[in-house]
């Protein structure tokens, strides 16, 4: 299912992706939660019901695409940090990414930082659109960067560049 390093494939990243249809209509969210484990807070944290629940704790999350409207509840609330939304709309060459974000320091709005695939090898240089920090309860930060539509499948975090002191 994975490769031999535990990384996500390509294959089974495309395999989660909702229709070419329901990609062009906007933001969407992406699962990349591939073990069976005792979770849910993706499920109960939408308002929409575009993640059905099941009898069983441990089933993967199965979203229905057309009820998704990429709101990003659950982004923040997985603690496995394996909710993302991507909006392929934003413009036509970039993709706008919200990826959970438990780092310090925060990336600042406009700042430039570098795009890590899942390994954390940086890929691209990417720009911060937004920062919504933790909810109370949640404590994950949100982070909306721009992403080169060619790196849609590879950024999955960032690294903000530390500033050197003289």
């Amino acid at each position: 299912m994975f490769t031999q390093d535990g990384i996500v494939t390509k294959e089974m990243f495309e395999s989660s992706l909702p229709s070419p249809q329901r990609r062009r209509k906007g933001p969407y969210a992406v699962m990349e939660c591939y073990q069976k484990i005792p979770c849910n807070p993706c499920r109960t944290s939408c308002k929409f019901g575009a993640l059905q629940a099941t009898d069983d704790l441990n089933a993967l999350p199965v979203r229905d695409a057309e009820k998704c409207t990429g709101c990003g509840a659950c982004v923040s609330a997985c603690p496995g940090l394996a909710c993302f939304i991507i909006d392929e709309t934003y413009s036509e060459w970039e993709a706008a990414i919200r990826i959970p974000y438990e780092m310090l320091p925060l990336p600042k709005e406009g700042e430039k930082v570098d795009g890590l695939n899942r390994a954390g090898v940086p890929v691209a240089e990417v720009r911060v659109l937004k920062v919504q920090a933790g909810k109370i309860l949640d404590k994950t930060n949100v982070v909306t960067i721009a992403v080169p539509k060619k790196y849609l499948y590879d950024i999955r975090n960032i690294a903000v560049r530390r500033k050197e002191h003289g």
